[in-house]
Order: C-alpha cells, then sequence, then structure tokens
C-alpha cells in the first residue's frame, strides 16, 4: 500500500509502515533500507533496546515490531493503527484548511486484561531522510535553536550540524544533537519552536512541540541517514515514564510542522496554525490596553491609597484594564510575600479598605480592575495553608517536598487543592471585583513529583494535565474575564499553555532599550493578538517617590521623547501592557503616549489577522538596527529601531513589492524615509531613535 496525506507519504512493507517523503523535505531515495524510515518510537520498561546507540531515542524496543493493522481519514484528519503484543497505538495526523501546517501526535491503548504497560517513551514523531545525500550532507544542514530565559526570551542562534561535531565518521554515531527542557518551566531555557534548513534544497522545515512542562528535540544519524525525533517527556531525557493500565491510553504531546521556502513562510504558516488552536474570549476581541502598576511603578508593594490615586491619573490615556500586580494580597509585609503566600485573600496592611472599593474606583475612572495571583504555589512559611492542604498536596521528591524559592508547588490531582482555589478564583471575581486575572508562575519545580507516580516526571505530566483542565474550567465558567498567563515573563510560553489564555507576557525586561530585541522576534513565537509586552516610558523612579517635592521636573528631565516613543514601539507589535508613572511626564509627552495607544487601537484588527514578517531576519542583543512587522490587507505595519547604529540604513523588503511608504507613529518623527524598488532606506536624527512605518503593497 502506498498512500499520501498532505505531502506526506507512507508505503507498507512486511506488515509494516513507513513514513518515507515528508513534504520533499525528507525523503527515502530509490533502493535505500525502508526500514529506516519509521515514524514513531516506543520504548517500553523490561524490553530490549536492543541498538546500539548510546543515549539516542533510536530503534527503541517496540519501533520494528509495530505491525500495521489498518488507516482511515476522517474529514482533515488521517489515522494509523498499528499493533504490538498487547496494545494498539494511533498515529493521529491533522491538517488544516488556509494553512500547510500539520499536527500529529500517538495515542496508545493498552489492550491487556490485567498487566499494566509502563512506557518509557513514546515519541510524538519521528523521521528520517533529512539531506540529499543523507550524513554526507551534514554542512547543508542548519538547525535554528529559540533561545529563551528570564530577560532574554526568543533570541534565536544557528547552527550548522558538522559544526555542532556530526562528523560522518561511518555508518553512525552516538551523537546526537538534543534540545530537552525538563520540569514545570517549560521554556526556561529553549523554546519547543525549532527551524531546520536544508541549505541545497533551499528548504525550511518548522517544529513546534506543544508541552506546558518536559520535552525533547534530537537528531541524529542512523545507517548514513538524517532522522529527526521530537515529542513530550522520555525516560532518559526527562527521568519521565509513564504507567498505562488495563483498557487504559496514552496520548504524547502534540507537534506541527511546516515546510516552507523562507523563515518568513514557515512562520507566517504556523501563525495562521496557532490561531486555530487558541481558545477564543469575546471580551477580548479588541485587544484592550492593559494598565499594570507593577513595572517601574509599584512593584511588589501596591498600597490602596496610592492606587486609587494612581488610576484617578491614568483614566483618561485609554487603558481598559487596570492590573495589581503582586502584593494586593495576605497579611505579611512585602518583604515576607513570597515565603507566606498562598492565602489569597485581601491584605488590609496594604488594602484596609477592600480591594472591592478599589474596584468601585476604578469602575468610575472607566477601568475594570484585575487582579494578580501564582495558584500553584504556596510560600513553605505559611503554615495555616500547610495545615489546611495537608501533606498530600504538595509535590515531593525523595520522600520530602520541594521547596524552590520559598515555594511548595501544589499538586492539581488533589481536590483540595482544585476546591480551594476555585473558592478563591470566585472571591477574586465574584466579591472582589476583578475582570482580569493574571496567573503568574514564578520558579520551576524540577523533574516532577513521586507523589502517586512510577516517576518524578510522570507526577508532573499528570499534574500539569490537572491543571490544564482546571484552567478550562475556569474559561468556562468565567467567560467575561480575560486570563493572562506569565512565568517570570516567558518561562513557560508555550502553545499548550497559550492555547489555554488570551495573553502571555512575554518578558519581565525592565530595559527598554533592550526590549527590541525581544518584541522584533516574538511574533516567530506567539500571536500577535497574545504578545503581551510592556511600554513604561518613566522608568527613573518607582511608587516610593510619587509624592516627592519636584517629582515632575525629575521625571521630565530624566525622560527623552525618544524614550517615550520607544516603549510606545516596543508594544505595538503585540500587546501593550502600559506601565509606570505616565501621567508624570510633561504635556507634550504625555501626548505621545497617548497619540501610541490611539495607534494601537487604530491596528487591532489588522494585528489579529496580521502574518509576521521579519525583514532582517531574526534580531540579537547588541544589533544596531532591528526591524519586524506584520502583513495584513496589503499592508506591512513594520517596526524599526536604530539602537546607537548609524543613522542612515535601509530594510531589505524580499519577496513583496511595496508602493507606498509613510510613518504612523510617532507624528513628531523627525525621521525621513524613502521608498525603492526592494526597500525602505531611512535616515534617523537620533542615535537612540524608532519609527512605526505603514507600507501599502502591491
Amino acid at each position: 500500500m502506498n498512500m499520501d496525506f498532505n505531502g506526506i507519504h507512507f508505503e507498507l512493507s512486511d506488515e509494516k509502515i513507513y513514513l518515507t517523503n515528508l513534504m520533499g523535505f525528507a525523503s527515502m531515495k530509490e533502493g535505500e533500507d525502508i526500514s529506516l524510515f519509521k515514524f514513531v518510537e516506543c520504548q517500553l520498561a523490561g524490553e530490549n533496546h536492543a541498538f546500539h546507540c548510546g543515549a539516542k531515542q533510536l530503534n527503541c524496543s517496540e519501533t520494528n515490531r509495530m505491525i500495521y493493522s489498518s488507516y482511515a481519514v476522517k474529514e482533515n484528519k488521517l489515522e494509523i493503527i498499528t499493533k504490538g503484543k498487547g496494545y494498539t497505538n494511533i498515529a493521529n495526523f491533522q491538517s488544516y484548511d488556509d494553512c500547510k501546517v500539520i499536527r500529529v501526535w500517538n495515542t496508545f491503548d493498552n489492550n491487556k486484561d490485567e498487566e499494566d504497560i509502563i512506557i518509557e517513551n513514546l515519541s510524538s514523531l519521528r523521521f528520517a531522510g533529512i539531506g540529499e545525500e543523507g550524513s554526507d550532507s551534514l554542512k547543508d544542514i542548519n538547525v535554528y535553536v529559540f533561545h529563551n530565559s528570564w530577560h532574554v526570551e526568543c533570541q534565536v542562534s544557528k547552527h550548522n550540524l558538522f559544526d555542532d561535531c556530526f562528523y560522518n565518521g561511518n555508518i553512525q554515531s552516538m551523537k546526537r544533537f538534543l534540545i530537552s527542557n525538563t520540569g514545570s518551566w517549560s521554556t526556561k531555557e529553549y523554546l519547543p519552536l525549532f527551524i531546520i534548513e536544508d541549505t541545497k534544497k533551499k528548504k525550511f522545515l518548522m517544529i513546534q512541540i506543544e508541552s506546558s512542562s518536559s520535552w525533547s528535540f534530537e537528531i541524529g544519524d542512523e545507517g548514513k541517514h538524517l532522522y529527526l525525533n521530537v515529542g513530550g517527556a522520555n525516560q532518559t531525557d526527562n527521568q519521565c515514564s509513564v504507567k498505562v493500565a488495563p483498557g487504559g491510553e496514552f496520548q504524547t504531546k502534540r507537534v506541527a510542522f511546516v515546510i516552507g521556502d523562507s523563515i518568513n513562510e514557515v512562520i507566517q504558516e504556523m501563525t495562521k496554525y496557532r490561531r486555530h488552536i487558541v481558545k477564543e474570549n469575546i471580551k477580548d476581541a479588541e485587544l484592550p490596553i492593559i494598565f499594570n502598576e507593577y513595572m517601574h511603578l509599584s512593584w511588589d508593594g501596591p498600597r490602596q491609597d496610592r492606587t486609587e490615586m494612581i488610576a484617578e491619573k491614568i483614566k483618561d490615556f485609554g487603558a481598559k484594564y487596570y492590573v495589581i500586580d503582586c502584593g494586593w494580597h495576605d497579611e505579611c509585609i512585602v518583604d515576607d510575600l513570597y515565603r507566606k503566600c498562598g492565602k489569597w485573600k485581601e491584605s488590609s496592611i496594604r488594602f484596609p479598605r477592600g480591594v472591592k472599593k478599589t474596584a468601585i474606583k476604578m469602575k468610575s475612572c472607566g477601568m475594570k480592575m484585575g487582579l494578580w495571583i501564582e495558584p500553584e504555589v504556596i510560600g513553605c512559611d505559611n503554615q495555616e495553608m500547610i495545615n489546611y492542604y495537608g501533606e498530600d498536596a504538595f509535590f515531593h521528591r525523595n520522600g520530602k517536598p520541594i521547596i524552590q524559592s520559598s515555594r511548595l508547588f501544589l499538586d492539581f490531582r488533589n481536590p483540595k487543592v482544585i476546591d480551594y482555589l476555585n473558592k478563591t478564583l470566585d472571591t477574586m471575581i465574584s466579591n472582589y471585583g476583578a475582570n482580569y486575572i493574571k496567573f503568574d508562575y514564578n520558579q520551576d519545580c524540577g523533574a516532577g513529583t513521586e507523589k502517586d507516580a512510577i516517576s518524578l516526571g510522570e507526577g508532573l505530566l499528570k499534574s500539569s494535565n490537572a491543571y490544564k483542565d482546571w484552567v478550562a474550567s475556569l474559561m468556562e465558567k468565567y467567560p467575561q474575564v480575560i486570563f493572562e498567563t506569565c512565568s517570570s515573563g516567558g518561562c513557560r510560553m508555550d502553545y499548550e499553555t497559550l492555547s489555554s489564555f488570551c495573553i502571555v507576557s512575554t518578558s519581565d525586561q525592565t530595559n527598554f532599550r533592550k526590549y527590541p530585541y525581544i518584541a522584533s522576534n516574538i511574533l516567530s513565537a506567539v500571536l500577535p493578538e497574545q504578545a503581551g509586552v510592556w511600554a513604561y516610558p518613566v522608568d527613573c523612579i518607582n511608587g516610593t517617590r510619587l509624592e516627592e517635592e519636584g517629582i515632575e521636573e525629575y521625571v521630565d528631565s530624566q525622560t527623552s521623547k525618544e524614550q517615550v516613543a520607544m516603549n510606545m514601539v516596543n508594544a505595538l507589535l503585540g500587546r501593550m501592557h502600559l506601565a509606570g508613572a505616565v501621567y508624570l511626564l510633561s504635556k507634550e509627552k504625555q501626548e505621545i503616549v497617548k497619540e501610541g495607544i490611539h495607534y494601537y487601537n487604530s491596528i487591532t484588527k489588522a494585528k489579529k489577522n496580521g502574518l509576521p514578517y521579519l525583514p532582517l531576519g531574526f534580531s540579537h542583543f547588541g544589533d544596531p538596527h532591528v526591524a519586524s512587522g506584520f502583513i495584513a490587507n496589503k499592508k506591512l505595519y513594520l517596526a524599526v529601531w536604530n539602537l546607537d547604529g548609524d543613522k542612515n540604513f535601509a530594510i531589505p523588503l524580499e519577496g513583496l513589492k511595496a508602493k507606498d511608504a509613510h510613518i504612523a507613529f510617532p507624528s513628531y518623527s523627525e525621521a525621513k524615509i524613502r521608498l525603492e524598488k526592494n526597500r525602505v532606506s531611512l535616515e534617523f536624527k537620533h542615535a537612540l531613535d524608532c519609527a512605526f512605518l505603514e507600507i501599502e503593497l502591491v
């Protein structure tokens, strides 16, 4: 049997089925060994992993035992059923009408009557045939890795496989190109996002792993072929084995992939796909401006009088929501918050008249109130909540509770956890009057929990699934509320998480001069309508200095027009989180903020349909010139930053035909632009400068 599904070709041989052509990017050549072209790896506990492969997840115990049973095409979905000794595996391939992306995952069923099956590894997707000449093509293959961490999110590096110590020494090696994450911060070091470039074919393959915890990405050589193996957690890389009871099933993490002729093309196709899997919220449809008093203002110490004063001062700027971040809660001083948090009741120390009074004040100012919470943890010194929850409610390792940065981690399989947090959210929304909830998560638990699990990774996986189910229940119960996800900025910025939330905080970066390096890349990883970016035009004071004499003059002297404009441009490509004491700016500079907000609102519809375009490729910290944008309705919306570089430079417009261009923001800009055949040239007035362009396309 030969079968095609959206450019993927399968062949049947000796009762086994193989993936022999992946949209022309990876393929089997005539006369080659078909057994190398398996599309799932599976290792069961107690079974022989006989292959000479070191740590590679290659030719596992069941990989060569799975016998083809049948296949079915149901609308846009292909299911391939294979069977082994006591189990069935269904490989699922999902396509979409308006994009080239394929989503794939495996469903493993235990068909045994009485015996558990322990899975040590079950990949989401595996294929071979990368490169025209297999492992002789090493110099032709580049891998783009999306580095990610606190304050430096979405930074992309390019790796050549030959330069990365693949040397094609013989039939194969023990070497693999491995990027893996272990723990509850899914993106603390890397985004689960990769682009493989075949320079000879001039093709790009983009892969997205959708896991909110552990995951693994592996490229290796086998029989003179290069193969790719991707998926969620496994025993070798992530300390995760899972038990499947008789009659039970296990599903792998989803993986999405797409092939195109350029980096821009594969990012654009992945953007279309992401819009299919993200839950919509009608209250978020207009992408409202959010003011959050945390950054460069109250930090962890909001106070009722100050919060209500700020709300009165910023009511005319155009924010629709006012978020009170960390510190509105728990009866302890600010310095003890993280050690003692977890009760999530209003603080009489900082909000003596009650948070509801503040919500009423904000409503009178034309804004809805938002509140912050870190629901997955409690402080390790909050003895009241430790006693309430009991020992079974927390993650354990080696018989002891896991404590990280003064936090204990809650297990969402425990009914007490769900019950208490349901009551907490109901109080925040129904009693306190919150219409916006910011979920934060500021530490990583490590490999997981041993509680009610055969491995640390299984405990983490089960608790993560329970957390996701709980979030889904909140969305259904409170459709009037906007939910944001944050993890010390973007440390859990994966699309298993992002599919459930309207908006994500992409970074905790506090320096507006550095933020362009994040904001310019972020649309490759996050939808424009989800990518929350801080705009804090005033970064020279915090809330403790608001009442100082002469503070307005000080702020004005420390804040240039270019600084104000750059903060606004930083946030125009995504979702604006306005912050800082913007009302202390001079009237002229306040008008720049208001103009930026007005312009942001004017491009909402375009942003929700926009497809990313990176004319200079990925930016890197220290680049003198940065540009990024999105295309919608035959128009390129392009942010351009000059970061102490040459004031005169050009932006190529590869693949586009432009007929007109102008600076849409800021209106005061002294920059000059000139549209040429395949580029737009800019002449800035200042070494630190920016502009947001609109370029009409043919």
